[in-house]
């Protein structure tokens, strides 16, 4: 029977040894998350290089065109995951893999180019927010899709590590942004001190631009990658195809798209992907739980590693620490440089203290503790961590900037070793297969959200009580950002651990029987299909319920199963207990 044909397709993909297909997995979508991560912070350091370039010198564009600036991406992150998240479980993944790379390359070429004349009507900062939105969209469209296939393809054993390790390159990215502006900066240098902004201008085209590159050798990867046999078994229904490729993987260690070989193989029947069944599943509580833990945990950690990383340079500023003022000599272009060299080198030594050694004890931990508890570590150490950042920022503003910066950094250290990591794993692991990558672009764009809330909490309260640029209220911000965190640890208590556990485990579904073998029938012309008298059962043809009563037209051809044995013009199952009788 094509059920227990699936249960073994489906064992062979959680038993497999660890392959070069598994690392090529990894590598292609990590690759995405390296560009994602490079695209979205490099604006931490790229919007003072703006400002110093089109502001008259200052270290931003102003209150409202650094917002614009910051926001622009995520809210376009959200409508991406979203959008994105829905369509590959509706298309496949493999459809929809790669058109993402391809808006994150147009979008960020774009923004390298853009220009501002004397006289025009649009701003170069309404150019970049709004191609920072576009980009925003594909990057947001990686999320889903690249959780979605490492979790699918990914053995049971080591499903964590790779997810891990995809999700990591937001780290390497994040670095590699900085590594890219203090290049920059260096190379340019006595361009900088001869001419000032002009030769700031060069810095913050190459920093966004150089973005692209990662992603251009990674697209054909992603277009060349094969469907999910998971996909093909659950949603397309053709168990015959992926049950092949699910053989060859184990004699080979590779996959090969069958799909369009058994175009025309018979299809099983199973749980199909619709509004009504969606309220049906998540709205039981075990399910719906899960969903809403999933989504408020990446809503609540978002706040925070978005509120931390896009303003990094501008906290760095206000301690004091490493950045002189834009007034500092006699030599404004030497300053000019001092300012930006600053900025990139300070914003390089928080990604390298922090981000990366935290997503290498998440690596080595994740399977090993389990996800849950890293996340609830991570939160209550991070809760922690931001009270005495908040409550003691204004002694360590005065007195010890470094332990700021140590802070700061065993922050980052706790997010990206936990729930950073953690928000992104779990919600590709514990929902069906038909809403796997749905409900993953749900969770994420919730996190988007919260990463346009905390811009607007920085952007529109750290002031607050002070003079204009006073920081005067960051103390309080940080200890908003706790509350957030100490409310994560209560989000992640409604999430299952999924170690060790199959995806079709976590699904909450039973999956005995879980499809039905299907059968191809011609029923002659004035064959009457009913319900079973005792059950009131309905026809189920063709994927539609008809009943209680229909009458077959001539020579049309009806999938029916599960059949108890060979279909005759007898006493035919046309469902569980449906049968036809010939009309009167």
């Amino acid at each position: 029977m094509l059920d227990q044909r699936r249960r073994r397709a489906l064992q062979d993909l959680d038993e497999a040894t660890f392959s070069k297909f598994h690392i090529r997995t990894v590598l292609v979508a990590g690759a995405g998350f390296f560009t994602d991560a490079y695209d979205i912070f490099a604006i931490s350091v790229g919007a003072v290089m703006l400002g110093l370039v089109y502001n008259n010198g200052q270290t931003s564009l102003g209150a409202a065109a650094d917002l614009g600036l910051k926001v622009a991406t995520p809210i376009g992150n959200l409508f991406g995951q979203t959008l994105f998240g829905w369509m590959a479980d509706v298309y496949g993944r493999k459809k929809m893999y790669g058109i993402e790379l391809v808006i994150i390359i147009t979008a960020t070429v774009v923004q390298a180019m853009a220009a501002q004349g004397p006289n025009t009507a649009v701003t170069i900062t309404g150019v970049l927010i709004f191609w920072r939105f576009i980009m925003g969209v594909g990057i947001g469209g990686d999320y889903p899709l690249s959780a979605v296939i490492t979790s699918e393809f990914a053995a049971t054993r080591i499903r964590g590590r790779m997810m891990t390790a995809v999700f990591a390159g937001q780290g390497l990215g994040t670095l590699a942004a900085t590594v890219v502006a203090i290049i920059c900066v260096a190379a340019f240098r006595g361009r900088i001190e001869d001419t000032g902004a002009a030769g700031v201008d060069p810095c913050w085209r190459l920093l966004i631009g150089l973005g692209c590159v990662p992603a251009v050798f990674a697209l054909y990867f992603r277009l060349s990658i094969p469907e999910s046999p998971r996909f093909t078994m659950d949603v397309e229904r053709n168990v015959t195809a992926a049950a092949r490729e699910s053989e060859r993987f184990m004699r080979t260690a590779l996959y090969r798209d069958e799909r369009d070989e058994f175009a025309n193989a018979i299809r099983a029947e199973a749980p199909r992907m619709s509004w009504a069944d969606f309220k049906a599943y998540f709205g039981q509580w075990r399910n719906g739980k899960i969903l809403f833990g999933t989504a408020y945990s990446w809503f609540a950690l978002d706040i925070v590693i978005y509120g931390l990383g896009f303003n990094s340079s501008l906290l760095l500023n206000k301690i004091g620490y490493g950045i002189q003022d834009i007034t500092c000599t006699d030599n404004p272009n030497m300053c000019m440089y001092q300012t930006v060299w600053s900025i990139s080198l300070g914003s390089m030594i928080l990604a390298a203290a922090g981000l990366i050694p935290g997503f290498i004890a998440a690596f080595l931990l994740i399977d090993v503790i389990g996800r849950r508890p890293l996340q609830l570590i991570g939160f209550s150490l991070m809760t922690a961590t931001l009270c005495g950042m908040g409550f003691g920022y204004w002694a360590l503003q005065a007195h010890a900037s470094t332990w700021f910066v140590v802070l700061f950094c065993f922050a980052n250290f706790c997010a990206n070793g936990g729930p950073n990591t953690t928000t992104f794993v779990i919600p590709g692991e514990v929902f069906p297969t038909r809403y796997r990558s749905t409900a993953h672009g749900i969770s994420a764009a919730c996190g988007k959200f919260g990463a346009v809330i905390a811009q607007i909490i920085f952007s529109r309260l750290q002031d607050l009580g002070g003079a204009p640029g006073s920081g005067n209220w960051i103390g309080h911000i940080l200890e908003i950002f706790a509350f957030f965190m100490l409310t994560g640890v209560f989000s992640t208590l409604l999430l299952p651990e999924t170690k060790r556990k199959t995806l079709e485990q976590l699904s909450n579904e039973n999956q005995e029987n879980f499809i039905y073998d299907l059968h191809e029938v011609r029923l002659p012309e004035g064959v009457l299909l009913h319900g079973h008298p005792e059950t009131q059962t309905l026809a189920y043809i063709n994927g539609q319920v008809h009943g209680p009563e229909y009458h077959v037209p001539e020579g049309e051809y009806y999938e029916s199963g599960p059949a108890a044995g060979p279909l005759s013009a007898g006493g035919v199952q046309v469902h569980d207990t449906a049968v036809y009788s010939r009309g009167r």
